[in-house]
């Protein structure tokens, strides 16, 4: 029976389970929520914590299914058999993994009916495109709890590669305490050796796999987003993928980035108007961050004033021999910190975080001159591991998740 089936490979993918680390954000997941949702870019580790969430509840005595929606049992099975038979059997979660590639154009659903008609079910589930559940969330919005995976932190990172247990700062704390944290740390790690190591290799939980060529598999992650979830969630012709991933390229071979949205349109034969629309489709695919000059709705229906690739290992997996090192570490910055706090583009310094303070980004010798005037302004500085007062070290800024 096709159902077995199921119950024999969650079974086996627990039993199977070698992941040691427990991802800070696990313990943030209200898992016994009724639905739940973990969003994120591909790769983010999403489906190692559905099968250790299946491995807790399973150590718990509670019975529970772990399923891929993506297998081939449901090209002629609806999931509410599954659900009905679970359920009658007495289980009492489910664990959805790839919900966006559930045959049915209807999965949303199909999901908000099971929430409703079973109501002692616990259903948790993932999607690798944040797209496709962006756009049915209007359907789950009430029944739901949505969270977003972000790639790992650096402090995830050390603690990934033996450093022990780190605390994740908040900012105000870290500006606060970034001395004695980052004497901490040094004292533990070669914290600058095992930073540029992050930049190259770091940001995916896969990047452990050693046999797993990883340059190639953020290569080809980078191509199946334009190709198959780009077109699940929106209408897009092939002439407009070819065009998406042209942009791609441009992006990942000018640094620094300073948008030019005519010369854009110009270089892909496309409007200004689509070359923006674009941009932020890559945005929403989680492939690049775009920084605006203001924080607002109405300020970000203009053009982006600068764009990086979502995180530093995407440069150089797509252009190895031409990583800027301004950009870098602009790029890291952008991604650590805009995770969970607003980034702005700032005409004096580089960014202005939460509307408050306003960072310039450099090496060692980096001065105050172009934010000397300005309140609350400060210095991420690469190359050393340990700051003082507003000098704060640029890898203390993956310490914020």
């Amino acid at each position: 029976m096709w159902i077995d089936d199921l119950y024999s490979d969650s079974e086996r993918l627990m039993r199977e389970l070698d992941a040691d680390y427990v991802r800070t954000m696990y313990g943030q997941v209200k898992w016994d929520a009724r639905m739940m949702c973990l969003m994120g870019a591909r790769g983010v580790g999403k489906t190692t914590m559905l099968l250790q969430r299946l491995r807790e509840l399973s150590q718990g005595g509670a019975k529970a299914l772990y399923v891929t929606l993506d297998d081939l049992c449901f090209t002629s099975h609806r999931l509410v058999e599954l659900v009905d038979y679970h359920y009658l059997h007495g289980g009492t979660h489910l664990l959805l993994d790839e919900a966006h590639r559930y045959p049915s154009a209807n999965w949303a659903l199909e999901l908000k009916n099971i929430y409703d008609k079973y109501p002692r079910m616990h259903v948790a589930f993932s999607g690798s495109s944040v797209l496709e559940i962006n756009s049915k969330q209007a359907d789950l919005s009430r029944r739901c709890m949505f969270y977003s995976v972000p790639t790992l932190s650096f402090r995830e990172y050390l603690e990934m590669e033996g450093a022990g247990h780190l605390d994740a700062l908040a900012l105000p704390d870290l500006l606060g305490r970034h001395v004695d944290v980052a004497r901490d740390v040094a004292g533990r790690v070669k914290v600058i050796e095992q930073f540029e190591r992050f930049l190259r290799k770091g940001s995916y939980p896969f990047y452990r796999d050693e046999n797993t060529d990883y340059g190639m598999a953020l290569r080809q992650m980078v191509s199946t987003v334009i190709e198959t979830d780009l077109p699940a969630a929106y209408k897009l012709e092939h002439a407009t993928l070819l065009k998406l991933k042209q942009l791609m390229n441009i992006i990942a071979h000018t640094v620094p980035f300073v948008v030019n949205v005519q010369n854009l349109a110009d270089n892909l034969g496309s409007t200004r108007k689509t070359v923006i629309r674009m941009l932020d489709l890559l945005a929403q695919a989680q492939l690049i961050n775009l920084l605006y000059e203001g924080k607002t709705k109405l300020q970000q229906m203009a053009k982006p004033e600068k764009v990086y690739l979502a995180n530093a290992n995407l440069m150089y997996a797509l252009s190895p021999s031409e990583v800027n090192v301004g950009t870098l570490r602009e790029a890291f910055f952008a991604d650590q910190v805009g995770s969970g706090h607003a980034l702005a583009y700032s005409g004096s310094g580089d960014f202005v975080v939460d509307d408050r303070y306003t960072v310039e980004v450099g090496g060692r010798r980096k001065s105050f001159n172009q934010i000397k005037d300005l309140p609350n302004s400060l210095l991420a500085i690469d190359g050393v591991e340990v700051g003082q007062e507003n000098k704060v070290p640029l890898w203390m800024f993956g310490f914020l998740r």
